[in-house]
């Protein structure tokens, strides 16, 4: 009897054993079947990322086509004008003093100041997508008013113009950056810019506006894929660039002064100085 019953557990063990042993191998192969999946979408999903997956993670994230790596504007041996007169003593101690540079340019932004006539920008765009183009670059008028006449400051002697790449007229009804070779077409309607991911560009942009103060900002339109985005630059700081006409008197007038600063001087000074008075017959 109890020969029978050995008999039977160890009938009973062989197949349990071997249900276990068939169990391991599943597992095991279902292992290496997963492992084998989970490396080919990994594949397929690098291949697809490194191809296009990043620009459609950026269009979902919200993030532009182009980013502003750098904008300035050159105050650099440029007249300047302020629309408003500096009246303050502590303000004009700056002024007039040894002053750091960046404290009177922080008086001089405070007062509006605008370049002359002329505003030389400097604005370096960096590629956010793997492919875009940029179609079209314009200057977008967000104020216009009287010229301003509040102070304006000569350079001594003033300088010329500095050679750019591209140029609008804000006097004009629809202005459009061309190039000097150019003049009369706009540049965009030739010639485009084509980036890729971090790839940058400089652009160096003058901005004339003779008949009135203007304040304005950049409107990039950029092809990304089958899309078309619009991007908007604005100056340091993120307020829009100015740029005023010369105006026919002003309650104050300043050049640079050779102890650092600036010094007052006299109308007459300022016209023996400063051609664009004398050419504009207002001195």
């Amino acid at each position: 009897m109890a020969k029978v019953r050995q008999k039977r557990r160890a009938a009973s063990a062989t197949p349990a054993k071997e249900a276990g042993g068939w169990k391991a191998m599943r597992t095991w192969l279902a292992g290496i079947v997963s492992a084998v999946i989970v490396a080919a979408v990994g594949v397929v999903f690098s291949a697809w990322y490194n191809a296009s997956g990043s620009d459609a993670v950026d269009g979902i994230s919200g993030e532009p086509p182009i980013k502003v790596g750098h904008v300035a504007v050159d105050h650099a041996a440029q007249d300047t004008a302020l629309r408003e007169a500096v009246t303050d003593p502590a303000d004009r101690a700056v002024l007039l003093g040894s002053a750091s540079g960046s404290r009177r340019d922080a008086v001089m932004a405070r007062h509006d100041r605008a370049p002359l006539e002329t505003a030389d920008l400097t604005v370096v765009l960096v590629g956010n997508r793997s492919s875009l183009r940029i179609v079209d670059i314009r200057p977008r008028v967000l104020d216009r008013k009287p010229v301003s006449d509040g102070a304006l400051f000569v350079y001594s002697p003033a300088g010329e113009a500095a050679t750019v790449e591209l140029s609008a007229d804000l006097d004009a009804p629809a202005p459009r950056f061309t190039s000097p070779e150019d003049p009369d077409i706009s540049y965009f309607r030739k010639k485009q810019i084509d980036l890729k991911r971090d790839e940058r560009v400089t652009l160096s942009l003058t901005v004339t506006g003779k008949a009135a103060y203007y304040a304005f900002d950049l409107l990039i339109t950029v092809l990304a894929g089958d899309r078309t985005e619009q991007v908007t630059v604005q100056g340091p700081d993120r307020t829009p660039f100015r740029v005023t006409g010369t105006s026919s008197d002003y309650h104050a007038y300043y050049t640079t002064s050779p102890l650092g600063g600036w010094q007052p001087i006299s109308r007459s000074g300022a016209c023996a100085i400063e051609r664009k008075l004398a050419k504009a017959g207002k001195c």
